[in-house]
């Protein structure tokens, strides 16, 4: 059936999505910035397990570990060398946003410099593999996609709210300066969060760069999963997940039934409908000042 394979292919986008939506969430909901820098953070993610798997012949659960690791250690020492000394000196979030940017175009620039404009595919990890559900035959790419997404996002969960650093986080997103004056170590908690996005940020980039390719640019993609991080409230993780199904499932769909040319059109359509109506997104919680 068309429609079932449309779907999951609609949910595995989705989760692609949400992977990226959840860094930005993060991040946001602890700094009250958009850090626009996480589309770089994506590409160098996919960039490190393009290397593992195409120079070490590593598997797929390495690839991942070590693009999750990789991409957590570059989203860690971005914090501490662009936005450290802005936080410290009390600078609004527009100026940690602008340097967001900077640390894109940056990053972008070096890869350009370095491995180069080509584009390159990841090796077969699945082989075009599919599987037969209700006569439907469904990629097996898509499937492990939504369903790692599912799993990290629900480990996600169960760390913030389980664990004695989760309920620090959860504490820093009310009000970051009374957690410090309980004794918290708000530098370490934010290089906690960031490399959480950053880990997020690496599994995405695995299953980008495996389902499409891999490029300098490819972060730009993110715009999309920025939308869904809109749609679902930003600062809000259940809101990531939902916002990139939706997203996810919207453009599949649009893409089949309608006009692939139109995907974007019906995507930005829908971001407008939603602000108009629910200005903070579907999950989101009002605040006086988010940029």
């Amino acid at each position: 059936m068309l429609f079932l394979q449309t779907l999951v292919t609609g949910l595995s986008v989705g989760g692609i999505y949400a992977l990226m939506a959840v860094g930005y969430s993060l991040v946001f909901s602890v700094l009250s910035f958009s850090n626009f820098a996480h589309g770089a953070v994506i590409m160098l993610g996919a960039y490190i397990g393009l290397g593992l798997a195409a120079k070490l012949n590593l598997g797929l659960g390495l690839v991942l570990s070590g693009s999750i690791a990789g991409a957590g250690i570059i989203a860690v020492l971005n914090e501490r060398l662009a936005y450290r000394a802005l936080r410290q000196r009390r600078a609004p979030s527009l100026y940690l946003m602008i340097s967001a940017m900077g640390c894109s175009v940056f990053l972008e620039n070096m890869v350009y410099a370095t491995i180069g404009s080509r584009f390159y595919s990841f090796p077969k990890l699945f082989d075009h593999q599919v599987v037969e559900i209700a006569g439907s035959a469904l990629s097996l790419l898509d499937l492990a996609a939504f369903g790692v997404s599912l799993i990290s996002i629900y480990a996600l969960h169960i760390f913030i709210m389980k664990t004695r650093m989760g309920i620090a986080i959860r504490a820093g997103v009310d009000d970051l300066t009374m957690c410090s004056l309980m004794g918290v170590n708000t530098n370490r908690l934010i290089s906690v969060v960031f490399f959480l996005a950053g880990a997020f940020a690496g599994i995405a980039g695995i299953f980008l760069g495996i389902k499409y390719l891999v490029y300098p640019t490819m972060g730009w993609v993110t715009n999309k999963a920025y939308i869904a991080a809109v749609i679902g409230g930003l600062g809000s993780l259940p809101g990531a997940l939902i916002g990139g199904l939706i997203l996810g499932v919207l453009e599949t769909f649009v893409s089949v039934y309608v006009s692939s040319i139109m995907r974007d059109v019906f995507s930005f359509t829908l971001l407008i409908i939603l602000l108009i109506w629910l200005p903070n997104g579907l999950l989101g919680h009002e605040a006086e000042e988010k940029v």
